[in-house]
């Protein structure tokens, strides 16, 4: 069995450790070491983490798996509060933080840089796109009460859709002449067509489990199969891959 398979084994069999050492922090520990191991066996970066690798190959299992096991009936209760922090709260977050760095670059203290306002409000769209997989570590390993993760966990996942959404009508340089009508219905392909799509994948599952009550060690490989498929797909059609 591989290195990184081990470490979680070793990590979850010594649960004296991680009352002391968040799990988090010593898998952090772990891809030091591997690192390590990889780089000393001939002293040269062999392996770089692509955004490829990352969101093709890592991204999609942990979302997978957090989604799986994530509480429904928690999630559609509190489904109003979670949109409005997905839709208005990366709203202001983006054009909060692109406002203000352009409106530093005019003060002078970003230095003598090209860069226009629409370059500003794409930066401030990427980073107000809140990081699903960090906020599942830390609360996972604290605990936190089940309220405060759906809430977190499930804006994480629908400001997937408003990212998208703001990032191509900034890219294409917010023509005034674009409807908002076009703007509104892009947020509602991108975000509930994703959803729509991971239902189709999931509605799939469920008929293929049916028929597999006696080979029932493939059902898993169903699952990770067609959940992966589920999210090629929203990568294909351009929808959120992450909603799907």
């Amino acid at each position: 069995m591989c290195f990184p398979c081990v470490s979680p084994l070793v990590i979850e069999a010594n649960h004296n450790v991680t009352n002391y050492i968040p799990e988090s922090a010593l898998l952090i520990c772990f891809g030091f070491i591997l690192g390590g191991i990889i780089w000393g066996a001939d002293k040269v970066q062999t392996f770089a983490l692509s955004p490829r690798v990352f969101f093709f190959y890592l991204l999609p299992q942990i979302i997978l798996d957090t989604g799986y096991s994530m509480p429904n009936k928690l999630f559609f209760t509190n489904l109003g509060g979670i949109l409005v922090y997905a839709i208005i709260g990366t709203c202001w977050n983006a054009a909060s933080l692109g406002l203000s760095l352009w409106g530093c670059h005019q003060g002078g203290a970003m230095g003598d840089i090209d860069i226009g306002l629409l370059q500003y409000l794409l930066f401030g769209s990427l980073m107000a796109a809140v990081d699903p997989v960090a906020v599942i570590a830390v609360f996972e390993q604290v605990h936190v009460n089940e309220v405060l993760f759906i809430m977190v966990f499930g804006e994480s996942l629908l400001n997937d859709g408003v990212t998208v959404v703001r990032i191509q009508l900034i890219s294409s340089g917010w023509e005034p002449e674009l409807p908002l009508l076009i703007s509104t219905v892009s947020f509602f392909v991108v975000a509930f067509g994703g959803s729509l799509l991971g239902f189709v994948f999931g509605l799939l599952v469920s008929l293929l489990t049916r028929c597999t009550k006696n080979v029932q060690i493939i059902e898993p490989g169903f699952i990770f199969v067609l959940g992966y498929l589920a999210y090629l797909t929203a990568e294909m059609l351009s929808l959120s891959s992450i909603l799907s």
